[in-house]
């Protein structure tokens, strides 16, 4: 009785266990093939809970860690995928396309040594395996595109990195050091509105992401919002206290701020000689601030205008405009500044720019007045032979006339009797053009439409039969003044009265 009692306890301790067991493989291996069934339709989702509910069964299965994990990875979430992976060959370390998935994930996150050794595993197992000697080559790839990125970044050739950058994300998609390395350099580039996106992007995957606030600040910063910048720049310190970038970053945000304000403060008192210096000293900051930069090469500009510096000025605008063209601002302290030095065509230039970006009133008639100002350039300039200002008042235009008249007069002899017949020419040029200019300024009329850069053509005044000598003749005739008599072709000499 006690041999059967003890016989009766065995049977009713192992059978049942062994009945649960097999049970519970049969319903795990149910489970993953309505996970392959999903699979097969890409429903990864459903494929995922049903390759969970067959590991719940049998969670020593390296299979069924490797399926997880093919799925996970379609799903993009290599992180977790990598941890099915690397369980799955711990299970079974024979298990290829576990070692395969493993070195899969660790080359898309970017750990592309790591995927080496995954694939070198596969290939010892498997040598013939052509996927593995493929991903083998691509991970190598991965590393060089990798050092060649960090020897261009030191070069500073930021678009040399952002193509290796590129490249190493078609293999390492979910790499968010390739993704941060690129959207730096973007920014660098002053493709801004791309490296906010890529940080942005992370950022909703990761919100502590330090590396990622600090590239959103730096776009921010290159843009001219500083404030907001340094918001983003204490914020990845705080993620990251000894993020050496975001330090350097927060404390240039902060220091060229204090420049500009104080620069601006100080021009506005008037005070035009410390703003250059405060605006001089903000260039020095951040050479690769260009938006910022180019506002204070403008704000400097306008100081030196101010000062009377008007080549200063120019340079500085031109310095402006050199790193951001499309500085409307800029263009237009420059297009005055080229006025006020009778640079016309430069002027006419800056204007038509500035309207052809923006086509307001107000450029249209900028523009207007300079391409006056340009035609009027062209013509004789009356004021200039006479030698008087253009406010000159109608005794002054006499006078000038007079002095000028007599200097140029082909029959003084005091002057003209000794010297060659092609000075003689020029001489009677000279004549010519101060009775011109005379006869024009002294006529209201004419004047105005002079001054208005008018044809004086218009209105029957057609200067090509313009006689010199008769002006001449009607301004010193007449009692006490001079009179003269031709002793041949163009040759005068003068008789006292």
């Amino acid at each position: 009785m006690a041999a059967a009692a003890e016989c009766d306890v065995v049977m009713a301790a192992t059978e049942p266990e062994l009945l649960d067991d097999e049970e519970a493989k049969r319903e795990a291996e149910s489970f993953k093939e309505q996970g392959n069934a999903y699979y097969a339709k890409k429903d990864y989702n459903e494929a995922y809970n049903y390759y969970t509910k067959a590991i719940d069964m049998c969670p020593k299965n390296a299979s069924y860690y490797g399926n997880r994990a093919a799925t996970l990875m379609m799903l993009g979430k290599f992180r977790e995928a990598l941890g099915d992976a690397q369980q799955s060959v711990r299970l079974d370390d024979s298990f290829v396309r576990g070692h395969l998935r493993e070195g899969k994930c660790h080359l898309s996150l970017g750990n592309a040594m790591a995927a080496c050794r995954s694939f070198q595993r596969a290939l010892e197992l498997d040598h013939k395996n052509a996927q593995a000697q493929q991903e083998f080559k691509n991970a190598n790839a991965v590393i060089e595109y990798e050092k060649i990125a960090e020897t261009d970044f030191e070069k500073r050739d930021f678009r040399k990195v952002v193509f290796c950058m590129d490249r190493a994300l078609e293999y390492a998609p979910a790499c968010h050091r390739f993704k941060i390395l690129k959207a730096e350099c973007l920014a660098m580039l002053g493709r801004y509105p791309e490296a906010q996106s890529v940080a942005s992007d992370i950022l909703r995957m990761d919100s502590t992401n330090a590396d990622a606030l600090y590239v959103r600040g730096l776009c921010l910063y290159y843009e001219d919002c500083i404030e907001k910048a340094v918001q983003f720049f204490v914020q990845a310190l705080r993620m990251a206290p000894d993020h050496e970038k975001a330090c350097v970053a927060c404390r240039n945000a902060k220091a060229l701020k204090a420049k500009k304000e104080d620069g601006n403060k100080a021009f506005k008192e008037g005070n035009y000689k410390l703003a250059y210096e405060l605006y001089t000293e903000a260039l020095g900051i951040d050479p690769n601030n260009i938006k910022t930069n180019a506002k204070l090469y403008c704000n400097r500009g306008t100081v030196n205008s101010k000062l009377r510096k008007l080549d200063d000025a120019i340079e500085d605008c031109t310095n402006a405009v050199k790193l951001d063209d499309t500085y409307i601002k800029a263009y237009l302290r420059r297009a005055q500044c080229y006025l006020d030095t009778e640079q016309y065509e430069e002027a006419v230039r800056d204007y038509e720019k500035v309207y052809q970006t923006e086509k307001t009133k107000e450029h249209k008639q900028l523009l207007k007045n300079a391409q006056l100002e340009l035609k009027k350039s062209k013509r004789k300039d009356y004021y200039k032979i006479l030698g008087v200002d253009k406010n000159a008042s109608e005794d002054e235009i006499k006078k000038a006339y007079r002095k000028r008249a007599l200097m140029h007069h082909p029959g003084r002899s005091d002057r003209h009797s000794g010297a060659s017949a092609e000075v003689q020419k020029e001489e009677e040029k000279k004549f010519k053009e101060v009775g011109e200019a005379f006869t024009i300024l002294s006529d209201p009329k004419k004047k105005t439409r002079y001054d208005s850069g008018q044809d004086l053509d218009e209105e029957g005044m057609n200067m090509g039969d313009f006689d010199a000598n008769n002006i001449f003749k009607a301004f010193f005739g007449g009692p006490g003044g001079f009179s003269f008599e031709a002793s041949g072709p163009g040759n005068f000499f003068f008789q006292f009265g």
